[in-house]
Formats: C-alpha cells, sequence, structure tokens
C-alpha cells in the first residue's frame, strides 16, 4: 500500500477495481490532501468486507459531527461486489452522481455513492469504470466529435458526440495477450519483458492485411523460436502486435477517419498509439489516472445534496 498524506478531508474519491483501489482524499477546494493505492480490489473482497476496508483506510479522516462523501468507480459496483449500482442505457452522457447508488453504511461517518456503469443493447456491451474516465476527458475536452481507445485488459473504442457515448465495443486484446503468452504453448516462446519495434509494426500490418490468417500466424511464433531463432522480446512484439492489429481490422469503423483520442499513459497504451499513428489517424492522448479523478470530481459536483 502507498500513502501519500497532507492536509484535511472534505471528500473522497475512489477508484476500486478487480485487482485495485485508488483512492483520493480531497479537500474543499478539489485539492488532493492524500492518495492512497492498495491491492484490495473486488477480486479479494467479498461484499461484507468493503465498508471495513474503506473505514480502516479513512481512520484519520473521519470525523462524528461531519460524515464524508464517499464517490465510487469502478467494480465495486458490480453485480458481486459491495453493492449493485444498475448500468445506464446507452447512448447517454456519463453518468454522474444524480444516477450513483447509494450504500447503507453501518458507520454514519461515511455517505458512500457508488457510480453506474454503462450498457449497450446492440451489439451487447458493457463498461463499469471507463465511463468516469470519459467524464473526466469530457470535462476537458467539452467540443470533443470524435472516438476515444481506453487499452486495457479489455479495451474500449467509444464514439463520443455532444458530450454523449453514443456507442462502443470491447475487445478483450489484452486479456488474450496473458493468456497465450502465459498459458498456451507459446509461453515456452515469448519473454516476459523486452521488445522489437520492427517484428511489433510488421505484425500489425500483418494482421490489418489478413486478420483471417492470424491464428496461423500465431502458431508461427512458436515454429520460429524452434526453427530460426526468434528471439523472446522478438516473438512478445509479434505477438502483441498480431492481437492489436486484429483489434484494429475490427474496430476500423470507429477509428478511420476521425479523430482519436487514446486514455492511457502505459506502454500498452504507447503501443496503440505507434499502431494507429501508423494508420495515420490523429492521435492524442490524455493520463488514466488524470482522467479518473476528473471524472470523479465532476460527479461530485452533482450531488444532488450539493446541487440544492
Amino acid at each position: 500500500m502507498t500513502d501519500k498524506r497532507t492536509g484535511d478531508a472534505h471528500w473522497v474519491a475512489v477508484d476500486w477495481g478487480t485487482t485495485h483501489l485508488r483512492l483520493w482524499v480531497l479537500d474543499s477546494n478539489n485539492a488532493v490532501r492524500r492518495q492512497i493505492e492498495t491491492d484490495q480490489g473486488m477480486a479479494q473482497l467479498q461484499p461484507a468486507d468493503y465498508e471495513a476496508v474503506l473505514l480502516e483506510l479513512l481512520a484519520q479522516d473521519l470525523r462524528q459531527d461531519q460524515p464524508l462523501d464517499v464517490i465510487c468507480c469502478g467494480m465495486v459496483g458490480a453485480r458481486q461486489a459491495w453493492q449493485e449500482a444498475p448500468y445506464a442505457p446507452c447512448p447517454t452522457p456519463p453518468p454522474n452522481a444524480k444516477h450513483a447508488t447509494h450504500v447503507t453504511t453501518h458507520d454514519p461517518r461515511v455517505k458512500v455513492y457508488l457510480l453506474p456503469g454503462i450498457k449497450q443493447a446492440s451489439p451487447p456491451d458493457v463498461m463499469r469504470g471507463e465511463e468516469t474516465q470519459i467524464a473526466g476527458f469530457i470535462s476537458r475536452n467539452a467540443d470533443f466529435d470524435g472516438v476515444l481507445c481506453l487499452p486495457g485488459t479489455h479495451s474500449k473504442w467509444v464514439h463520443i458526440s455532444a458530450r454523449e457515448v453514443i456507442s462502443f465495443q470491447t475487445f478483450m486484446t489484452g486479456e488474450l495477450f496473458a493468456l497465450l503468452s502465459k498459458g498456451s504453448v507459446l509461453r515456452h516462446s515469448i519473454s516476459a519483458g523486452g521488445w522489437d519495434d520492427e517484428m511489433f509494426t510488421n505484425a500489425i500490418n500483418d494482421a490489418m492485411a489478413r486478420p483471417a490468417a492470424v491464428a496461423a500466424q500465431l502458431f508461427a511464433l512458436r515454429a520460429q523460436s524452434l526453427i530460426a531463432d526468434l528471439s523472446p522480446e522478438a516473438a512478445r512484439a509479434r505477438l502483441s502486435g498480431l492481437l492489436i492489429g486484429l483489434e484494429l481490422a475490427a474496430a476500423r469503423p470507429y477509428w478511420l477517419g476521425t479523430q482519436v483520442a487514446i486514455l492511457g499513459d502505459t506502454a500498452v497504451a504507447k503501443a496503440y498509439c505507434k499502431a494507429l499513428a501508423a494508420q495515420a489517424t490523429q492521435i492524442t492522448m490524455a493520463s488514466t489516472e488524470l482522467m479518473t479523478l476528473d471524472g470523479l470530481k465532476a460527479a461530485y459536483a452533482t450531488l444532488p445534496e450539493r446541487t440544492k
């Protein structure tokens, strides 16, 4: 757990995901006074555990005379987590605190609100957590009309217009990379780190040109490592390129001919940026952490008790 301390608490912003929890304590001017990151994500908790975890992390900030408002996004609002926060139907503006689920807590020193995700009926899709990043991006780019790309375990492509989520599509690219590199025959050929830019770019082009051949090209990675001395680092870059190229081929209706903003500052986000730049796509990048916090700030401003 990391904990950066300073100042007084006025409200709390929380990004509570599957594996990690990120929490910001803010003052009355929305300045961050303290930040905490832990590995106490949804996967490690039962529904009855959430309040205790939150109270422990906020022990020094709690007061009897003034309950702390706590605005949460992410998997904390999933059906199997603390309490389900129902999805908002797409198309929709990113949901805010007016649509949040108020959790009944045992301790009156906290008032907890869970932001909903977004659902799409056709084609069926859902997001939970990303909508808050989108809200943060829109708060800084009110006139943006284009597509957001949110790389990750389950990457998302989101069409934004007039400050609304119009449509979106999710790809399991990151999860496929993890499964193939760690749980398939390719695990013998893929390194845990290292990179080869040329291999990555060539693989992007190969996958986009012949997406139907990717399954064969995946096994070729194993064959090349056995008979052609393909290095584990090059194999890693090519695997990433094939999977991202496959995604770009399928997501072409989203990114072709429009401006794209990539939310992320990780190596994976930079790989998407490189892949899209090779397709002559206009790209900007934004910090996921900053957009998440901005989205939570925007939600806090809409709490019904604050807007009366």
